[in-house]
């Protein structure tokens, strides 16, 4: 038999190969492929680590407050909306593109191997988000760690981290008569004082702080005064402390990658659930609960005729969902080649959206309880973001009778929300890695190095300047940068690659193309792009310097934040530039070249039965007879099985497998 014939029959029988070992001391199992490349133990494992991504912090303390301040229950029209156009289309083109191609989001780009930059730049964007993402988490274990007593530390003014400016004294009499209270707890009307004086009451008690906010950041955080201040490189060696914490709970749900990160998301997916609902329970039970689900709610029909509000939704379901980081395709990549991504798809963004939903109940009903206790309107303290999750609700929550138990509950979901959240993240920069450089026998080293690399780097947002890093990084680097990436994502696949070629590939692993067939044609191929390159543009015109509070940022801050921002997107046309040099033969030779899909793009049968698309190929001339141009035989997409057999024996199971070798 001719050796190139024997070396094909065996890249074909190893491509079928299932292993399962069965352990003698407990009874585990391992689903590999014959590349070695793992796969999700159930459908549910699948299930719910894209529902534990999608669900995240953003659907606790963004969401509610974006439904409030954009009409209530008005709100909900753009968001479904955009979600029928941006949200589900892109989620479930990203789940397709992962499961066919199974390859993270770098080498996934066999596809048009022009693009592969599109994946470097996903990789970045997760290095970038994992980051400061795993420091909230530490404020989370910080928070937790604190709710361990008999009175919450941010209960009353009474700590060596308080200052005057905190508000020592029950304010609710005297603002509900519409009086102003002096920090010395007296009140003080309007008829009583002159104009000047009455002027000074207002900015002293503007200038007032909540408990909880001063335990944040004077305690937790001890924030610097800005950039400038020599001091502010100080570690806090808690948060330090913290921070190192949840680098290691994130390696000990991904160090033997999908098979650990899938037991582990069955508690991160459903126990936010189980915390809400008892969450929710309590919130009903309090006095102004309903002043602030009403509050939430109430539809403001005119509120829609304003481009703003259309602008927020499209935003907050692009960014809910999570795609253009990689994670959808990682997550994908481990599928079984015949799993239904379209219901799926559907499914984990209902669900998601549902989500978000739920929680304004929970958080509005608690805010509703802290404006009336504290005799204010609801608006007065609602709020978004960090300010909501580790100032607003701690400082609801210790209103409540056995205050740490509420305490430790929210806290715990906030855990649970955000680690889930991390576990793709991770795992997508950690898939980034071992499928570019070949590494995946070295899963388990190269957890260690990522997980060891993030904590060191992270440790920077754990300084006094800290939280100006982390905003920083939040503000920049995965949200230009992603939207940015989108856009060529899309461009590539349903317009160089074509969308019925994709929409082909499709049905080879559902069996008919996903219905209704002319809607995701258009949607991919003209709305879902559109929607992104608008949400971009608008982001460009809302675009304003960075400031936290009332520190503005140094210019040289926000130009290092650009410079974050378009790293991601340059490295689409250097990588591209890079391949071309590559190559040999005319520019635009090169371009078509790389423009077609790569040999191994997509299962064997795909390749073998296709005869459509013309696959880059070492013997395919780019341009006459006479003119003959030899591929690049470094590229990392060739591979062949080795003639050679390795012994692979796992717990007494002795047997062999073909070994794949660069050419």
């Amino acid at each position: 038999m001719p050796k190139r014939q024997q070396n094909e029959e065996l890249e074909a029988d190893a491509k079928e190969i299932r292993i399962t070992v069965n352990h003698a001391d407990d009874d585990k199992s391992i689903s590999i492929t014959g590349d070695g490349r793992q796969e999700w133990g159930s459908k549910i494992e699948f299930i719910l680590s894209c529902l534990s991504f999608a669900v995240g912090l953003g659907n606790i303390w963004r969401f509610p407050y974006l439904c409030y301040r954009n009409g209530g229950g008005a709100f909900l029209i753009p968001y479904v909306l955009m979600l029928s156009i941006t949200g589900l289309p892109l989620f479930f083109f990203e789940l397709s593109l992962g499961q066919f191609g199974r390859e993270g989001p770098i080498t996934i780009w066999k596809v048009v191997p022009l693009f592969q930059g599109v994946g470097v730049g996903m990789f970045i964007i997760a290095f970038m988000i994992a980051l400061y993402y795993n420091v909230i988490i530490a404020w989370a274990f910080f928070y937790l760690f604190s709710s361990f007593t008999a009175e919450l530390p941010w209960q009353s003014c009474d700590h060596w981290w308080n200052t005057a400016a905190c508000r020592r004294f029950d304010t609710k009499n005297c603002t509900g008569h519409d009086g102003i209270m002096a920090l010395n707890g007296t009140c003080f009307f309007e008829s009583e004082v002159s104009p000047s004086q009455w002027q000074a009451l207002n900015e002293t008690a503007q200038a007032t702080k909540l408990p909880a906010d001063e335990f944040f950041h004077n305690f937790m955080l001890s924030i610097s005064e800005g950039f400038h201040d020599d001091e502010g490189h100080t570690l806090q060696w808690r948060l330090c402390l913290c921070l190192i914490l949840s680098w290691v709970v994130v390696f000990l749900g991904l160090f033997r990658g999908v098979s650990s990160m899938g037991k582990a998301v069955y508690f991160t997916a459903l126990f936010p659930y189980t915390v809400l609902i008892i969450l929710f329970a309590r919130a009903v039970t309090l006095p102004g609960y309903y002043n602030g689900i009403s509050f939430y709610v109430t539809p403001q029909w005119h509120k829609l005729l304003t481009a703003r509000v259309w602008a927020d939704a499209a935003m907050q379901i692009f960014f809910s969902l999570g795609p253009c980081w990689g994670g959808l395709i990682t997550l994908a990549s481990y599928n079984k080649f015949t799993n239904n991504c379209l219901r799926d798809a559907i499914f984990i963004s209902t669900a998601n959206c549902l989500t978000s939903f739920l929680s304004g109940f929970v958080i509005f009903g608690i805010v509703g309880f802290m404006a009336h206790d504290l005799g204010v309107p609801v608006e007065k303290v609602a709020a978004q973001g960090a300010g909501l999750a580790f100032v607003a609700y701690p400082e609801a929550v210790a209103r409540l009778p056995i205050s740490p138990l509420w305490s430790i509950l929210f806290f715990v979901m906030l855990l649970t929300l955000g680690i889930g959240s991390q576990f793709t993240i991770v795992q997508t920069v950690i898939t980034c890695l071992v499928d570019f450089f070949g590494l995946r026998r070295h899963h388990k080293k190269m957890c260690i190095v990522v997980c060891v690399m993030g904590c060191i780097i992270g440790l920077t947002m754990c300084t006094r300047h800290g939280m100006y890093i982390l905003q920083l990084l939040d503000n920049y680097s995965g949200t230009y940068s992603a939207l940015m990436i989108g856009c060529v994502e899309l461009f590539a696949i349903t317009w160089v690659y074509g969308v019925d070629n994709f929409m082909d590939d499709i049905k080879l692993m559902l069996g008919k193309r996903p219905v209704p067939y002319y809607y995701w044609k258009y949607v991919w191929k003209y709305l879902t792009p559109t929607s992104v390159f608008f949400i971009l543009i608008f982001t460009f015109i809302d675009y304003s310097p960075s400031t936290y509070g009332t520190y503005q940022f140094p210019v040289w801050a926000d130009v290092l934040g650009w410079l974050i921002s378009f790293s991601c997107i340059s490295v689409v046309p250097l990588r591209a530039v890079w391949l071309m040099a590559g190559k040999s033969g005319p520019l635009w030779a090169r371009v078509q070249q790389l423009c077609r899909p790569d040999a191994e793009w997509g299962p064997e049968r795909k390749r073998s039965d296709d005869a459509a698309l013309n696959y880059i190929d070492s013997k395919t001339p780019l341009a006459n007879d006479d003119e003959q141009y030899e591929m690049d035989r470094e590229s990392p997409y060739l591979t062949r099985v080795s003639e050679e057999w390795e012994d692979e024996e796992d717990d007494g199971l002795h047997m062999k497998a073909p070994s794949r070798t660069k050419v």
